[in-house]
């Protein structure tokens, strides 16, 4: 599975179903339908698309939206959360971490407390998980199936690249004139002091 089937069953995903349930749903129902090398390939292609959006400047977005703060493990969901917004958004998020205020997504969180936020929370830990679930459902092995699962991951990765921090240069995004100039519509949308 190239980048763009992924991108492609990412985008099939948001038009067939709603919800982060239900397109877990429709997506393990999906790859459970192709072999275990796709499936594995499929991991492959998220865990490639998340190391992108390591960035500093994507986890400032991320701890704007989140009212000042968002942990190691929150920014991991974050990122693929914003896998599930498909192909476009993502791109433009990478490019600007700003354009997120763009996003439909984004905007029906502004001037609600985060407490009320549910369903709408920005991250997708399951998505990460999917895969996996999704050769369990094919093979019938439940216990064996994740070392299994992950260790054709590694072979279809091959010599890539090792885990490194965030790309770019760490800032904070408390500091609101740093935050004004890089991130201006997110900091208008999520005022810190609301979050208070």
């Amino acid at each position: 599975m190239g980048i763009d089937s992924f991108w492609e069953l990412i985008e099939e995903c948001r038009r067939q179903a709603q919800g982060p349930d239900e397109r877990l749903a429709w997506l393990r129902g999906a790859l459970s339908r192709r072999s275990l090398v796709e499936i594995a390939q499929f991991q492959v292609r998220l865990d490639e698309v998340t190391h992108e959006a390591f960035t500093w400047d994507l986890w400032a977005a991320a701890d704007r939206i989140f009212g000042g703060w968002c942990s190691d493990d929150g920014f991991c969901y974050f990122g693929l959360w914003m896998v599930g917004l498909g192909r476009d958004a993502f791109s433009r998020a990478l490019a600007d971490p700003d354009s997120l205020a763009d996003v439909p997504e984004v905007q029906c969180l502004v001037g609600r407390p985060r407490e009320m936020w549910n369903d709408d929370w920005p991250e997708w830990e399951s998505l990460d998980y999917v895969a996996m679930e999704a050769c369990r459902g094919l093979t019938g092995v439940d216990d064996d199936c994740s070392e299994a699962f992950y260790e054709d991951v590694e072979a279809e990765q091959g010599d890539g690249e090792g885990s490194s921090g965030p790309l770019g240069q760490r800032w904070d995004v408390r500091r609101e004139h740093e935050a004004a100039r890089k991130l201006p519509r997110l900091s208008v949308m999520f005022p810190l002091r609301s979050f208070a």
